[in-house]
């Protein structure tokens, strides 16, 4: 008996394998582009996890014979002007903006939910205050306000997350307020009042999950602009800085100096930015439309 459930525990394992096989096929089928970006931000995940294996040199090891040594068959991207490889400092790059871009997205999102949360289910004076001050920091675009606050906190890697996640908070807050408004008043909402649950139990067991769906198109969106803007600030200065190898960063280092003489270090680092913002707005953009009722009918 132990074998023969131990067999149908196999069978109905790989039954459930097939089943999400094939609606991973499905789906790419039918958002070819969202799969492409997905590819290519797995890709990204991938090679910021396996970074230290997948580069082929140290991405902080100097060599005067080296520098500026254009792309060949040792180092394929071509040497710096320090003589460090280019694509081994681009792959650990990419653990520092996904790094930034995670993290800044994931806290921007938790005190967002929480203000908006709190926001449109208590409304009175607290919507008010906080939606007041909501509109004061987006009359201020996402770079701007970033700038303000890496400037006031200095440049590291802790600061630079707190400096982008705070200009993210108000798009969150505003996206779970509104959904917290129109779920609020439920039939499902108002039954679970009667049952007696608490007004916090209710909003935190029967309103918040419902808003995921678009919080989940929205922090991919998020982490888009979250990594641009870490490009952002390392280019000018208050990202993360040295010994970090920060996209932006290379690019402020080469840019201005050596455009011409040495093109291979702006190209690549340019590329690599705009594959990773590329790559997630338009998983972003398939996400949106398998996550809404109206796209998928």
């Amino acid at each position: 008996m132990a074998a023969i459930d131990h067999q149908k525990e196999l069978n109905r394992a790989g039954a459930n394998v097939e089943g999400w096989w094939q609606h991973t096929v499905h789906l790419a089928r039918r958002y070819p582009l969202g799969a492409i970006g997905a590819v290519m931000v797995f890709i990204f995940v991938m090679a910021a996890i396996f970074a230290d294996v997948v580069a082929p040199h140290d991405p902080l090891q100097t060599s005067a014979a080296h520098s500026l040594n254009a792309p060949d068959g040792s180092m394929v991207f071509g040497a710096d002007m320090m003589g460090r490889d280019v694509l081994s400092r681009i792959i650990h790059g990419a653990r520092i903006s996904l790094a930034v871009g995670i993290g800044s997205m994931l806290l921007g999102g938790i005190i967002g939910v929480v203000i908006g949360l709190m926001s449109g289910y208590l409304l009175g004076w607290f919507d008010l205050i906080t939606q007041r001050i909501i509109d004061i920091m987006q009359a201020l675009p996402l770079l701007v306000m970033a700038l303000v606050m890496a400037a006031a906190l200095g440049p590291s890697l802790e600061n630079t997350i707190i400096a982008i996640s705070i200009p993210l908070v108000p798009q969150v807050a505003r996206v779970v307020r509104s959904s917290t408004l129109s779920l609020r008043e439920m039939p499902f909402v108002e039954a679970a009042r009667a049952g007696g649950m608490s007004e916090w139990r209710v909003a935190v067991r029967h309103v918040l999950p419902n808003t995921v769906a678009p919080l989940i198109v929205l922090g991919t969106a998020q982490l888009g602009s979250a990594i641009l803007t870490e490009a952002s600030l390392s280019f000018l200065g208050l990202g993360v800085p040295e010994p970090y190898p920060s996209w932006g960063r290379m690019l402020s280092e080469s840019a201005a100096e050596y455009v011409r003489t040495a093109p291979w270090l702006v190209i690549f680092p340019g590329v690599a930015i705009s594959a990773a913002v590329f790559g997630t707005n338009l998983m972003g953009d398939a996400l949106r439309d398998i996550l809404d009722p109206r796209e998928r009918s």
